[in-house]
């Protein structure tokens, strides 16, 4: 047998045992992949868990759309009123200031 015949056996054995893995190992993937799939309905077809969670959060996404302009809008709200307290903070320091200074008879 020649050395470049022996190479090329080998190349096909560890080709082949590469494949075989690699089939083997999508059949186990494809086995956790269907226990995932949820139970059987009827004609054979599996209610998916992942697309039920998915689903779920395309709800949660549809239904908390809303929130971001309401927080925009919240947010300005609330800086005028701290801008309001922050002038009521001066004024009440102010008073305070101006009783102390003043002689109990």
């Amino acid at each position: 047998m020649n050395v470049f015949t022996l190479l090329m056996l080998l190349s096909v054995v560890g080709a082949a045992a590469l494949f075989i893995a690699l089939a083997i190992f999508l059949f186990a993937i494809a086995g956790q992949l269907e226990k995932i799939g949820g139970e059987e309905k009827g004609y054979g077809v599996a209610a998916s868990y992942l697309s039920k969670i998915r689903m779920g959060l395309r709800a949660i996404e549809v239904e908390t759309g809303m929130i971001a302009p309401q927080v925009t809008q919240l947010n300005t709200t609330l800086t005028s009123v701290r801008d309001g307290l922050i002038v009521v903070d001066a004024n009440l320091g102010a008073l305070i200031a101006a009783v102390s200074r003043q002689v109990v008879l």
